[in-house]
């Protein structure tokens, strides 16, 4: 069994060699002479992401008749995703799917998709990624070795916790919430009365459980995957971001790639959205029942209050002309 640990020694180290970390990544000739890609993911095997990405594995070796495959390490086996983009950009791994929020800070037009509020619903999301949103941001992946393959959206990001419902933002007064580590929701935790705590996604159910934290935000899917409503009883329906999910590429594996295997795996993995999202809307309304049987408690917010909450913040990033541009753009589609 291949470990996160065995995995980064062997890879670090073939990565120390230079005529290797010259021309090679991750991928690595099986015996019959096929090229094979690592992905990455944090999420379980049955997540959309995961079987997005394995339906682009076995596309490609269909049509490439086996000579390119895809191998992947999904649960998180290769590390954090934090740790993933790293190793992306530096060819350790080929492939990883990462919460646009962990790109915010390094890669600004993602800071576009997780602000809140600006889109209104998951279909506003989507007309506005195809719409041409998601390309202008994949684009700005250039300047960092990487090569944005496509956008996959995540669902309504909304409150879960130990305490209480919350229903105004004086609810979340207090509340110790896990986030991820991007500025944007660490200041929106701020600003809406919390106490933000930034903590790996795998790290999280353990931290309500031992009181570390009281709750955290996120989608649906993901409450219900990381078993987090074992923990957090109360949901509450803020729906304060729509953040989605980017799928990235180590750009010295792409490149090693002949120019139609390129244009193979661009083309495979924008029809691979569309799966993502058939497979999306059927598990979150399977997760959503199933936490509900659990006894879930589900809440709806005093819209409006959360929205004038959030709106310095919002304002406060749109003063910034890429960003203030990118936002007209997405609430165009609105």
């Amino acid at each position: 069994m291949i470990t996160r640990r065995s995995f980064l020694a062997t890879s670090l180290g073939a990565l120390s060699v230079p005529a290797l970390s010259a021309c090679s990544g991750s991928s690595s000739t099986a015996p019959d002479g096929a090229r094979l890609l690592t992905a990455t993911d944090v999420h379980v095997a049955d997540y959309p992401t995961v079987t997005a990405v394995k339906w682009i594995g076995q596309q490609l070796e269909e049509k490439t008749g086996g000579r390119l495959r895809l191998r992947q390490y999904h649960s998180g086996q290769l590390g954090r995703e934090s740790e993933a983009i790293d190793m992306a950009r530096f060819g350790v791994i080929d492939i990883t799917r990462v919460y646009s929020g962990a790109l915010n800070n390094a890669f600004p037009l993602t800071q576009a998709l997780c602000l809140p509020y600006v889109f209104e619903s998951v279909a506003h999301m989507r007309r506005a990624l195809d719409g041409g949103v998601a390309d202008t941001v994949l684009r700005g992946f250039e300047t960092r070795d990487l090569v944005g393959l496509a956008i996959y959206d995540s669902g309504a990001r909304c409150f879960y916790n130990t305490k209480h419902p919350i229903v105004q933002p004086t609810d979340l007064h207090g509340l110790k919430l896990r986030v991820a580590n991007s500025d944007i929701f660490i200041q929106l935790m701020r600003l809406l009365g919390a106490n933000p705590t930034p903590m790996s996604l795998g790290d999280t159910f353990s931290g309500m459980e031992t009181h570390m934290i009281d709750g955290a935000e996120n989608n649906m899917r993901s409450f219900h995957s990381s078993r987090h409503f074992e923990a957090a009883r109360y949901w509450s329906q803020s729906e304060h971001s729509y953040a989605p999910d980017v799928l990235l590429m180590s750009r010295r594996s792409f490149e090693t790639l002949n120019p139609e295997d390129r244009q193979l795996l661009l083309q495979t993995a924008r029809e691979s959205v569309g799966v993502m999202r058939q497979q999306w809307d059927a598990s979150e309304s399977t997760a959503r029942q199933a936490v509900a049987d659990f006894g879930i408690q589900f809440n709806e917010v005093d819209m409006p209050a959360f929205r004038k909450a959030a709106d310095p913040l919002l304002q406060q990033y749109l003063q910034r002309p890429e960003l203030a541009a990118l936002t007209r753009r997405i609430r165009d589609f609105a």
